[in-house]
């Protein structure tokens, strides 16, 4: 990663605080407030649409560094999905939109992106696999952009998240040996756009990422998570975002199951639980950030020939992550 790259990345961390900070009073006067009810974590009304402090940096590299020297994983397609998606969302935040304009929008942008795959990945098998791999990838990412709307449910969670799920990708580029720039700069450049918002979204949280915040970073991270397999390193690609995957699979596989109208809000998260059950929104996101540190560990592991292994230690301490939010915490 050059000396640019890394100023580049400092400079969007510094952006984001700034925008968000100057974002606060105007969401406010725009009344883009969320106020609590019986389905929400928060008990004081709070301006959303904070995601924007997020996005616009974060683009704005990505079309200045495709403009000049490019990095290999960034492209025209990647840039007017994550716009749209962006757009759709942020009607969304001011509107409701239905579920159909939504989804009907994230089925374009991610099948668009996921024709550029190259040919290679896929040219050597059937045709019916090569169809069923990537209606699989289209469908997985589509889940996975709205499991990151779904999990942004308390202060800082998705901004931790974030943080950790992109600080992975880059450490496992790195230590794979690829230090092509984009590898390493574009998920960096995202963990900094990050975190300069996550200081306004702690808890308590002055400012929320709204669904163009962590619709965006549904796109962006699951795009970041699909290079990291088109690399080889298809454990650690599911391995660093196994928490969120979990918890958000699991809850809807409940309520499925329960018969629940399970596309409605509801406080039934692992996390969630850990919160009603007493635990402060701060230290619930320290328990995940725990576990996901270990995730990233484990994930670097996996690179040195032993990904069924590092995967099934994953899966034993993302488990044990869920079994910790889930049951009665003594004191917060």
């Amino acid at each position: 990663m050059s000396v640019e790259d890394a100023i580049m990345i400092a400079a969007v961390a510094v952006l984001s605080f700034g925008l968000t900070r100057a974002l606060i009073p105007v969401l406010t006067r725009k009344a883009l407030i969320d106020h609590p009810n019986e389905r929400s974590s928060h008990v004081a009304p709070t301006p959303r649409g904070g995601g924007w402090a997020i996005v616009l940096p974060v683009l704005a590299i990505m079309i200045f560094k495709l403009m000049t020297d490019g990095w290999p994983n960034v492209s025209w397609t990647i840039i007017f999905g994550a716009v749209a998606l962006a757009g759709v969302s942020w009607v969304d935040d001011m509107r409701s939109l239905s579920v159909r304009v939504r989804l009907l929008v994230q089925l374009a942008a991610v099948t668009a992106v996921i024709g550029m795959i190259p040919s290679a990945i896929v040219e050597q098998l059937p045709i019916v696999l090569t169809v069923l791999f990537m209606v699989g990838f289209i469908l997985g990412w589509v889940w996975f952009i709205n499991l990151y709307n779904f999990m942004d449910g308390i202060d800082g969670i998705t901004g931790a998240q974030t943080i950790f799920v992109c600080g992975g990708i880059a450490a496992v580029h790195w230590a794979s040996g690829s230090f092509a720039t984009g590898d390493v700069a574009l998920p960096l450049a995202v963990a900094s756009a990050t975190a300069g918002f996550l200081y306004w979204n702690w808890s308590p949280a002055k400012v929320f990422m709204g669904d163009i915040g962590s619709v965006f970073l549904g796109f962006i991270v699951g795009w970041l998570l699909i290079d990291l397999l088109i690399a080889g390193h298809w454990a650690a690609a599911i391995i660093l975002p196994l928490y969120y995957l979990a918890d958000a699979s699991l809850t809807l596989a409940r309520r499925v199951l329960r018969g629940d109208k399970f596309w409605q809000a509801h406080r039934e998260h692992f996390y969630q639980r850990a919160h009603q059950a007493g635990l402060s929104h701060r230290n619930v996101v320290y328990r995940i950030s725990l576990g996901n540190l270990f995730l990233v560990g484990i994930a670097i592991w996996s690179i040195n020939g032993e990904p069924v292994t590092a995967l099934i230690s994953a899966i034993g301490v993302t488990g044990i992550l869920l079994y910790e939010l889930a049951r009665r915490p003594v004191a917060s």
